[in-house]
């Protein structure tokens, strides 16, 4: 009797590809609705608003500083109640807030607009996505999240060409309406009839008899796990400055070096096949290596990708080099952020630790979008990329004495 029923565990196997290709999906358009649509809207919406460019990038800094002061509880949420119910939830939420956002017409209804959007993106993204594959596979979900990444690496290569074509038949308002249809009929029944459910979470993160002994036994404590852990949010605070800033102003950016707009959205668009690229070359050929080391190594790119765009000028295949890094550098990043706290930490808890690793540089990453349109304005294109290749070097630097106190644990 016990024969036929062997399979049934694999059969239904929460982990599997299906969970990995549906969370792919909704990480591509919750980051492409959610995040990188902005990048190309805000100029429109400045325009439409008729205030300073400052008004527009305060309200998206508004929205990350939300997002930072919910993701610890947001954490929570998703330990407690599973990652079906958080984000099937959230993706209905932000689906409603890209329709209040788009009937904003003034600073208020603008602000809160962008404020909950941004605090309900926290049950959408990838945490929230990698808390799945954790609840689903357990300390063994480093190579579910690599592959996640590999798909959602595509969300700013497929939303900025598409979000600057619909601008041809939209306004800004018109497009974010679209994208509020695609999390509520897209996202939600992917979330609602894919993720696993709670009792399965509650297994994984509670783990009960021996096991409790072996696997703490692995993963830091005391003193070694503060340490590692401040560290962690030191170089994800700083990273998440780089990458806020840029997913707003690369653009921006690459045009005020002398690119057309043209060139500027195909180097920009570079950027998220090289960040899939890193991403396989990992899942590959990476397993080998623990993910401290892939920190370190992969963070390193970042600040040389800089330093060919602030050499090469308005060269456009040193500018088209810098893409390439620091889209490696990113991608490796996105699994890092996943695998890393994972490796160190265990998976017990671990909605609420990426949660408590999100909160330190909230203030930080908010304060990107805004300081750094403030910073190009006053000081200039040379100043804004030496700040990112400082703050990126010195994440780097984190990364690294992070893996050197690991290795002599």
């Amino acid at each position: 009797m016990s024969t036929p029923s062997s399979p049934m565990p694999a059969q239904r196997n929460p982990g599997g590809l299906r969970l990995i290709v549906a969370l792919g999906i909704t990480q591509v358009i919750g980051y492409g609705t959610l995040y990188y649509a902005f990048a190309v809207l805000a100029p429109r919406m400045t325009e439409s608003f008729g205030w300073a460019p400052e008004w527009t990038y305060g309200g998206f800094a508004a929205g990350l500083l939300a997002s930072g002061l919910v993701a610890p509880l947001t954490g929570r949420l998703i330990d407690g109640y599973g990652t079906r119910l958080v984000m099937s939830v959230g993706s209905a939420l932000a689906g409603l807030a890209l329709f209040v956002l788009a009937e904003a017409r003034g600073p208020v209804s603008y602000f809160l607009a962008m404020v909950v959007l941004e605090a309900v993106a926290t049950m959408v993204l990838y945490d929230a996505a990698f808390a799945a594959l954790t609840q689903a596979r357990g300390s063994s979900a480093r190579r579910a999240i690599s592959q996640l990444t590999l798909i959602g690496g595509f969300a700013s290569t497929l939303f900025w060409p598409l979000t600057t074509a619909l601008l041809a038949d939209f306004d800004w308002r018109g497009i974010y309406r679209i994208y509020a249809v695609l999390q509520i009929v897209l996202c939600v029944p992917l979330h609602l009839f894919v993720l696993p459910g709670r009792a399965r979470i509650a297994a994984h993160a509670a783990p009960t008899g021996p096991a409790v002994d072996t696997a703490v036994g692995n993963y830091l404590h005391g003193d070694a796990r503060r340490s590692a852990f401040a560290l962690l949010a030191l170089a994800f605070s700083l990273q998440g400055f780089v990458v806020s800033a840029m997913s707003v102003h690369m653009l921006t950016m690459l045009q005020g070096l002398g690119l057309s707009a043209a060139v500027a959205v195909g180097i920009g668009a570079m950027v998220g096949p090289s960040q899939v690229a890193g991403r396989l070359v990992e899942m590959l050929f990476g397993t080998g290596l623990q993910p401290v080391t892939t920190a370190w190594t992969s963070a390193l790119l970042m600040p040389l990708g800089f330093v060919l765009l602030l050499a090469g000028g308005m060269t456009a295949t040193l500018a088209g080099l810098f893409a390439i890094a620091y889209g490696i550098s990113m991608g490796l990043g996105s699994i890092v952020r996943g695998t890393v706290p994972l490796q160190l930490f265990g998976p017990a808890g671990y909605g609420a630790m990426l949660g408590k690793l999100s909160a330190p540089g909230l203030a930080i990453k908010a304060a990107a979008p805004l300081a750094f349109a403030i910073l190009i304005e006053r000081a200039g294109q040379v100043p804004s990329m030496l700040l990112l290749i400082a703050f990126s070097a010195i994440a780097a630097m984190a990364l690294f004495a992070l893996a050197r106190k690991v290795s002599r644990v």
